[in-house]
């Protein structure tokens, strides 16, 4: 059950019901699209969704790199990484969604050996706007999958405007004891499988209109399930991270949560620099700079010499490989090495800056302002500075 299987499988499986696969997109949208980064497997496909016939057909399978900002604070638990990877089904105005779902049931027991009874849904209830997803809740009840409804919690989009619809997700049971309570109500269940009804397009008024093909969009979290298939109680304990979680102890002794969040956040760096994104103030450059640094912060709280010069090359081609990036390792440690000690100057002027009577007293917003746009020190690093938890 490692994470080639796991991805084999599940292509395999929606191949042999007549889905074509096609070649996931790197985690930069398309030249004017004003997401950063690619957020989920249905965003390079929306116009597609939107109605445009696609070339391979109306039923596709694929593996999509994702990553969310959103999620940032979030990482070092036990489901949550920057980048990840989403294995992704679509109709496009083809089958709807009791047969999605009824897919994702056969293929999580049948074919992934998941005990049925540890499964839970979560189904729209109906809102102000858009009445209850009753062919979904029909479905799970046949299936004899409890179900919990909910309103926001089961209704999907992409963004404030655009596609959107009803979706219905599938959790597993992680706890020790037999199941209980409901996915709302106790985390030890774990989302691993979306199942979106994309039938609407939201205006800018927040009005619903049809589209013109109901369509739907599935997501399957590949770390989380390939975590429960393998009896591990964190993405972090899987083999794709097994490499990092071998080579970082020895060379840096973190906490738990700190270690999961180097390796996640170097392992992410290395993802954003491969799709050719340099470190910079604004933009994915900003996204990729604050990764890096948020590393070296954990890493210098310990100790001040640790260096990302000392990071092994093995863990950064292991990566490359696994996304089939095609970049050199000695490239990506280069930009790495040279954000280090570009944190490194902007460390020792704010030591600087902070050491003058002025800055003595708490700090008001104009002082902030002031260390901003005059010395480029952002709020939350002159805050560690002065609490001592950078550098």
């Amino acid at each position: 059950m490692n994470t080639e299987y796991v991805i084999r499988t599940f292509v395999e499986y929606f191949q042999q019901r007549d889905h074509r696969r096609i070649t996931g997109s790197s985690l930069l949208p398309p030249p004017g699209d004003p997401v950063l980064f690619t957020t989920s497997g249905m965003h390079p496909l929306t116009p597609y969704l939107e109605g445009r016939p696609h070339p391979l057909g109306r039923r596709l399978v694929n593996v999509q790199r994702c990553l969310r900002t959103t999620d940032l604070d979030k990482v070092g638990d036990t489901t949550h990484l920057t980048v990840f990877e989403m294995l992704g089904t679509w109709s496009l105005g083809d089958y709807e969604g009791p047969r999605s779902l009824g897919w994702g049931h056969d293929l999580l027991v049948n074919g992934f050996g998941i005990d049925p009874g540890s499964l839970h849904a979560t189904v729209f209830g109906g809102d102000e706007h858009c009445g209850p997803d009753t062919g979904s809740l029909r479905t799970w009840e046949e299936l004899g999958v409890p179900v919990e409804l909910t309103t926001d919690e089961n209704w999907w989009s992409n963004g404030p405007t655009g596609p959107c619809g009803p979706d219905s997700e599938i959790f597993v049971w992680t706890g020790d004891t037999p199941p209980r309570s409901t996915p709302t109500g106790d985390d030890r269940w774990v989302e691993v499988w979306n199942h979106v009804m994309m039938r609407h397009h939201r205006r800018d008024d927040g009005t619903l209109d049809l589209l013109p093909q109901p369509n739907v969009d599935t997501g399957l979290g590949l770390e989380r399930l390939t975590a429960v298939l393998q009896g591990k109680r964190s993405v972090y304990e899987t083999d794709l991270f097994e490499p990092w979680l071998r080579s970082v102890p020895p060379l840096w002794q973190l906490d738990e949560q700190s270690l999961r969040l180097v390796c996640d956040h170097l392992r992410s760096s290395v993802v954003v620099i491969g799709d050719g994104v340099l470190p910079s103030n604004t933009g994915r450059g900003y996204v990729l700079r604050r990764l890096a640094r948020r590393v070296l912060t954990t890493l210098w709280r310990g100790d001040p010499s640790r260096t990302l010069g000392d990071l092994p090359e093995e863990l950064i081609q292991h990566t490359l490989d696994h996304f089939r990036q095609p970049e050199h390792t000695g490239r990506i440690r280069d930009v790495l090495l040279d954000e280090e000690r570009r944190f490194t100057r902007l460390l020792e002027r704010g030591r600087s800056i902070l050491s003058q009577p002025r800055f003595a007293t708490p700090l008001a917003e104009d002082d902030y302002a002031y260390l901003h746009d005059t010395h480029g020190l952002p709020r939350d690093l002159v805050r560690g500075l002065r609490t001592g938890t950078v550098g």
